[in-house]
């Protein structure tokens, strides 16, 4: 018997995830919630959600890290491989976020948790 998918969270993910929002999908919460759950979240994330505050594009909350930590997910940085991978993917998505987070999900074998439509274009395991 093999355990849960490890899952990549997406930035909006991670967030309604931290807030609690009934935005993210019932099937990803319970997913992200099992006990046994191995869930990542991307610095390229982190990255983004800090880059849309500073434009006053979004609130981010100040304890989203130590949330994160608390809740025991991992952080995945951004690699000069996954950089490679991002860089040759087809361009049906042109976030360079998004486009960070399905390599990252394709290279460490990750199911991405997105709301993304554009994104199931790739090669990648989706979850909502």
């Amino acid at each position: 018997m093999t355990g849960p998918v490890p899952l990549l969270l997406d930035s909006h993910a991670l967030l309604w995830w931290e807030a609690d929002d009934r935005r993210l999908g019932a099937g990803a919460r319970e997913a992200i919630e099992q006990p046994a759950a191995r869930v990542f979240f991307s610095a390229a994330s982190v990255w983004e959600l800090a880059i849309k505050q500073a434009s006053r594009k979004l609130d981010v909350p100040d304890s989203l890290l130590a949330t994160l930590a608390e809740e025991e997910l991992t952080e995945i940085a951004i690699s000069s491989a996954h950089a490679l991978l991002a860089s040759a993917l087809p361009s049906h998505h042109r976030d360079p976020f998004d486009r960070m987070l399905i390599a990252q999900a394709q290279s460490e074998g990750l199911t991405l948790v997105t709301n993304d439509a554009r994104i199931a274009a790739y090669d990648v395991p989706l979850l909502w």
